[in-house]
């Protein structure tokens, strides 16, 4: 074990006493959260997979059933997540400089952005429920004939749920930053947290590029 004391840098962060500096534990920690999104590509992989093998059996029914989607809605938080991963950005770079005051700002809007997404996907979601479009047994419509229809929006929720679980984690992470970058504990010696949870919430807004053509606009 390592017996080296490191002194806090300028934004009151301690190196870890097992890194021997700063730039050792920044690699490693860049190092782990790719390795961490790497899995998370591998989760949201096998859903694709399972959505790709169940539209090719049942073409027609996947046809049908994505037509109730509100493809409205849906490129509605499309677009509010690309702006959110710009702001997510700035955040980043100018934590990197030292702005922390435009750094909390470009984190806050960024948090909104995460807000407007839950809120649209709030209304859409009830709207599915309001039609009896359900997953599995709790399936109710009767405006849809495919029995298959009952796959697509199992498949819909799992991956939409999932997804939408995701944004809120990140909404956490990035308000925990926001409040690091208000207290001054991050800047430019020290911006791990920001630019770690900055490459998550890309992958987030990059997923979601993927879910919305693939599930509103295919069909």
């Amino acid at each position: 074990m390592s017996t080296h004391h490191h002194q806090p840098d300028a934004a009151g962060h301690t190196v870890a006493h097992h890194f021997d500096s700063a730039a050792q534990a920044y690699e490693a920690s860049k190092l782990g959260v790719w390795l961490f999104l790497v899995t998370e590509i591998l989760l949201f992989g096998g859903l694709f997979v399972a959505y790709i093998m169940y539209r090719i059996m049942y073409p027609e029914a996947f046809h049908e059933a994505s037509h109730h989607l509100n493809r409205i809605m849906g490129a509605v938080n499309t677009i509010v997540l690309i702006c959110s991963s710009f702001t997510m950005a700035k955040a980043v770079q100018t934590t990197k400089h030292g702005q922390l005051k435009a750094a909390a700002n470009y984190l806050f809007i960024t948090v909104m952005c995460g807000l407007a997404f839950m809120v649209v996907k709030y209304f859409e979601y009830s709207a599915k429920f309001a039609h009896g479009l359900l997953p599995g047994a709790h399936f109710t419509n009767e405006e849809i004939k495919a029995p298959a229809a009952k796959m697509f929006f199992s498949l819909y929720f799992m991956m939409t749920g999932l997804h939408g679980i995701h944004v809120l984690v990140g909404m956490a992470l990035i308000t925990w930053c926001l409040v690091k970058a208000r207290r001054g504990h991050v800047g430019p010696s020290y911006y791990t947290p920001v630019e770690m949870t900055g490459l998550y919430w890309h992958l987030v807004d990059l997923i979601w590029i993927y879910l919305f053509p693939l599930l509103y606009l295919v069909g």
